[in-house]
């Protein structure tokens, strides 16, 4: 049986990507690793209309040409999205003799990294995987997760991010705060949240931290939780 993949979250801001192919999944891709601030090449003989418009804007760079062995050489992480098994395997051996990270769309069996179907909501990211086997089921999966997840998450996300700073800056012992982020990460800090609650939820967060901790985060995840929802209270 193969080795199951090995879950684990990038960060590809500033690091130079390669996207192989200029068709729709390619646009695709490229939009995907440059919300991600990746630095993007893309190479292909055309582009489609989107990755036209990021081209003449500066915001992707461009070889106009099919493959060539060799093009890999100094990136990152490839994409290819080509339907030529041909050229799928030769990016593929090229790939594994320079150790680069490579994903083939819609081909599990050269990839060595698969993309799975993620739920976003703001920094909080929930994915799915099916390693290959049902992309159709990964992305049902997903929009199950974007309904079950609203935005409340993220500024959740945001408001525990921020107290966790202040937390850390006090110096207790590991275990300690271990214990202090299991009570505050109260579940139902997102029913209050989307309830618009506020004043309970800063209640609560004061009961763990104490009274005198500032709750400036509080107000700013409230105006961008109502600005990303259109809540009103």
């Amino acid at each position: 049986m193969d080795k199951q993949y090995f879950p684990v979250c990038l960060k590809i801001a500033g690091r130079q990507c390669l996207v192989i192919g200029g068709g729709r999944v390619g646009a695709r891709k490229v939009q995907g690793l440059l919300s991600h601030g990746a630095l993007v090449t893309v190479i292909s003989p055309e582009l489609n209309e989107v990755l036209s418009i990021l081209q003449r804007a500066g915001t992707i760079a461009w070889l106009p040409r099919l493959y060539q062995e060799g093009d890999l050489a100094g990136f990152f992480l490839v994409i290819a999205c080509t339907d030529d098994p041909a050229v799928q395997e030769r990016i593929h051996t090229e790939a594994e003799e320079r150790n680069i990270l490579l994903n083939v769309a819609d081909v599990p069996k050269w990839c060595n990294f698969i993309l799975p179907a993620t739920a976003r909501r703001g920094d909080l990211a929930i994915s799915v995987s099916t390693a290959g086997k049902s992309p159709a089921l990964a992305s049902t999966l997903r929009q199950a997760l974007e309904v079950q997840f609203g935005p409340e998450y993220g500024a959740l996300v945001d408001i525990l991010g921020a107290l966790r700073d202040i937390v850390l800056t006090n110096g207790r012992p590991h275990a300690e705060n271990k214990l202090i982020f299991a009570r505050l990460a109260d579940p139902e800090m997102a029913v209050w949240i989307k309830d618009g609650l506020w004043q309970r939820l800063a209640e609560h967060i004061q009961e763990v931290l104490g009274s005198d901790i500032p709750l400036d985060c509080l107000e700013a995840a409230r105006k961008e939780y109502q600005r990303s929802s259109g809540a009103t209270r």
